[in-house]
């Protein structure tokens, strides 16, 4: 590892000042905003609620002896949703998160996650935050893959069944839990085994990612509500949750909920999700009863979001490769 030294450092250095600059400006932004900035475990009972993704575990060793299994965090939510169920109506962390098993340009096992929650307020104000904080990087575009993308132009909102009528030909609603009529009128393949999630994805992948947040931004809204593990289901359409993801030159920057407050519907998700998690990879994360113990206690209505600040940082400077923006990255 040798990304400390002098000529490899001035190389990185614009990118890493720019990283600074914005930082501070956010951290600004959300304290007029009367936020408070919070800092919680990085170690937790269970890393996160995704069935797809893979952790970090350690042993925490007591002073009695005594063994007890812990993950290091994907995303601070769990820890966060509590402080909201104590009564901290507005807070926000920089929070630094790990993810195995993952490596690109835009993947890195440590990386930087900025999560923001509100208290009494719907997912709606929280897509207005976004385009405050996109506004900050003080750039005129931002740019990834011969794309760019105006930060200060207002978002375009487009919910997922538009985006897979227009990009895909697909009536998504009408193909839900047959993956074989989705792969069918959407000409994406099938593989052996493949559920309606994985043709959706696949989908997402091939023909909508690649064409969201061109020119301004995209908020993708109004997810099927299979799809929903955190959001709570939207009034007047059950086949939805109040999830959205904020897009920029074809990159996921941020994942969005109107959280979900009922504990007993949370718990079988979770509970669903880990049997899937099980199934798929022979692997299950204990269930963090604390936090279900805070949704008893009572989440008040909120909505909170968790964006990748590493790849804003790429987006604002043009780095390539996330490793351009990191002061020293994981070897």
């Amino acid at each position: 590892m040798t990304e400390w030294r002098p000529d490899k450092l001035a190389r990185r250095l614009p990118n890493l000042q720019a990283r600074a600059r914005l930082q501070a400006a956010m951290r600004q932004w959300f304290a007029t905003e009367g936020f408070v900035e919070v800092e919680t475990p990085i170690l937790q009972v269970a890393p996160g609620a995704e069935v797809h993704l893979t952790g970090f575990v350690t042993d925490w060793e007591l002073p009695d002896g005594e063994e007890r299994e812990r993950w290091l965090h994907s995303s601070p939510e769990f820890a966060m949703k509590k402080l909201l169920a104590g009564g901290v109506p507005k807070l926000f962390q920089f929070a630094r998160v790990f993810r195995n098993a993952e490596g690109s340009a835009l993947h890195h096992p440590e990386f930087t996650m900025l999560e923001w929650y509100r208290a009494s307020t719907g997912y709606e104000t929280i897509m207005q935050d976004c385009a405050a904080l996109l506004a900050l990087t003080g750039v005129d575009e931002l740019r990834w893959g011969g794309h760019v993308c105006d930060p200060r132009a207002e978002p375009e909102r487009l919910t997922v069944g538009e985006a897979f009528a227009r990009y895909a030909g697909v009536d998504l609603f009408a193909t839900v839990g047959n993956a074989e009529a989705l792969s069918a009128v959407s000409g994406v393949a099938m593989h052996a085994g493949d559920s309606w999630d994985d043709v959706f994805f696949r989908i997402m992948f091939d023909k909508i990612e690649p064409r969201l947040g061109m020119g301004r931004p995209t908020i993708l809204c109004e997810y099927p509500i299979s799809m929903a593990a955190l959001a709570r289901g939207k009034p007047g359409d059950p086949r939805v949750a109040e999830r959205f993801e904020l897009y920029v030159c074809g990159v996921e920057l941020a994942n969005a909920f109107g959280e979900l407050t009922d504990p007993a519907i949370q718990a079988e998700r979770l509970q669903a999700d880990m049997d899937l998690k099980e199934e798929l990879y022979g692997l299950r994360w204990p269930v963090d009863g604390d936090f279900l113990a805070a949704l008893e206690h009572g989440l008040p209505d909120c909505a909170g979001i968790a964006l990748g600040f590493d790849r804003l940082v790429m987006l604002a400077t043009g780095a390539k490769h996330i490793e351009d923006v990191l002061w020293l990255p994981v070897r």
